[in-house]
């Protein structure tokens, strides 16, 4: 026997993802607003530097967080991934692979919408002594001048003309029924098919799954739903200096990235199969990234040109494309990525917790949103409450919180800081050479400060 679900899955099965992801409505990156800095070039590509400057190869920021989104499309068609039918308890923050179409008709027979009674023809009525319960199988009709206590989405009887509230009938010595206000014809009757006919779109391919589409597809029949899968993800946090608990001594410090990381990818729509801790060692590392077969490959930390950096190195050893090799962005300029198998990519942000942050919204999420085929948020702007300083040159990412119409920045902001972030409901995009208060500035979203599905972070 089917479950309900399995046709609408049967029929999907010769659409792959990349069909799937060209159907969602694909919005271009946010335009940078402020001025291109003299002799850095345009927002399409690098600019020239002396050769001194440490941000030679640095890309835009704009032009970064389109770069993901074009290497995700790509891996995408590379991939072939095909849609998987998924349970509705873990369906939550998909996107769909196929229409969902209804199983059935909404509702599927007559309902009562109200507890009352059900009425046929004119009153005073003759009330039956049993009643209509929801979930009980047909009633008996109702004859002229008779009437029965009825629950709400109960099945209503053959031959009702209308439903009459609780609140709205009485009673008389004899046991009549007696209206205390007009009943119309077909009063607080659903009708059968009133929401949606067996066969009728009910959402279309690319619709983000949320809890009403998850009560949705259940109403409809549905025990699965057609749906891109997660992409996968595994996090490696580099760093000998890095503890897992107590306090820091000894020159070691806390690992915020480790705990931070995993439920923000979720967040995302990824996948995180697993979070390995490497430490400072070359060979780990390479053995790590070289093993596995993640989607994406997330690092922390060694995206620098110290003595214990190793992403480079180990990118450099494996023959690794770097798509993006520094980003005009503070915090987080150290950012990279790069492109490991046609269907693979390594995102490496930097090691200190806002910097990271800075690489996971900048180039971790327009990639993940795009494997996952979800839609890109719409962009938009409010008004500074207070000045920001800028960067001479490159972009500046603030912690703000949203009050009254507008964003107010908040302090701790520094590249080590979390304190500023963690009250925040979203990131401030300030141009090079700052923002006066008042000026409109690009907000990106935090998952779960955005009222959206990101709240789910299982």
């Amino acid at each position: 026997m089917t479950s309900p679900g399995t046709r609408a899955d049967a029929e999907a099965e010769d659409l792959d993802v990349e069909e799937a992801l060209a159907l969602v409505k694909e919005n271009p990156s946010p335009a940078h607003r402020g001025p291109a800095h003299p002799g850095r070039g345009g927002h399409g590509a690098p600019a020239p530097h002396h050769p001194a400057d440490f941000h030679h190869r640095a890309t835009p920021w704009p032009e970064a967080r389109a770069t993901a989104e074009r290497a995700a499309r790509a891996a995408a068609r590379a991939a072939r991934r095909t849609p998987v039918a998924v349970p509705l308890d873990a369906a939550l923050g998909l996107t769909l692979a196929a229409p969902l179409a209804a199983l059935t008709d909404l509702p599927s027979f007559d309902t009562s919408a109200m507890d009352g009674w059900a009425l046929a023809g004119p009153g005073p009525w003759e009330v039956r002594d049993e009643g209509v319960l929801a979930g009980h199988a047909e009633p008996a009709p109702l004859t002229d001048g008779e009437a029965v206590r009825i629950a709400t989405g109960a099945r209503i009887p053959a031959d009702t003309t209308a439903v009459l509230r609780t609140e709205h009938g009485r009673t008389d010595e004899r046991g009549r029924l007696h209206p205390i206000r007009e009943v119309g014809h077909g009063q607080d009757i659903r009708p059968r098919g009133q929401e949606c006919r067996s066969g009728d779109q009910l959402l279309p391919v690319g619709t983000l799954v949320t809890p009403a589409v998850l009560g949705l597809a259940a109403a409809a029949g549905y025990d699965t739903l057609t749906a891109v899968p997660r992409p996968r993800v595994d996090v490696l946090v580099l760093g000998d200096e890095l503890l897992t608990e107590g306090l820091p001594h000894d020159g070691l410090i806390r690992d915020a990235l480790g705990p931070m990381l995993p439920p923000w990818l979720r967040a995302l729509g990824a996948e995180v199969r697993a979070v390995r801790r490497i430490g400072d060692d070359a060979k780990a590392l390479h053995r790590a990234v070289t093993a596995s077969d993640a989607d994406l490959i997330v690092t922390t930390g060694g995206t620098a040109a110290g003595p214990v950096d190793h992403v480079h190195p180990t990118l450099r050893r494996i023959g690794a494309e770097l798509l993006v090799d520094g980003v005009e962005v503070r915090p987080g300029h150290p950012m990279l990525l790069a492109r490991l198998k046609d269907d693979q990519h390594l995102v490496g942000l930097p090691g200190n917790p806002l910097a990271a942050v800075s690489g996971l919204l900048t180039l971790a999420e327009p990639l993940l949103r795009t494997l996952a085929a979800r839609p890109a948020p719409e962009p938009y702007t409010l008004p500074l409450r207070d000045a920001v300083h800028g960067h001479p040159y490159d972009t500046r990412l603030v912690p703000v919180v949203l009050r009254d119409e507008g964003a107010v920045p908040l302090h701790y902001n520094g590249p080590a800081m979390l304190r500023g972030v963690a009250a925040a409901d979203a990131l401030a995009v300030v141009p090079p050479g700052g923002a006066r208060s008042g000026q409109e500035a690009e907000l990106l979203d935090l998952p779960w400060a955005a009222g959206g599905i990101g709240v789910c972070f299982t």
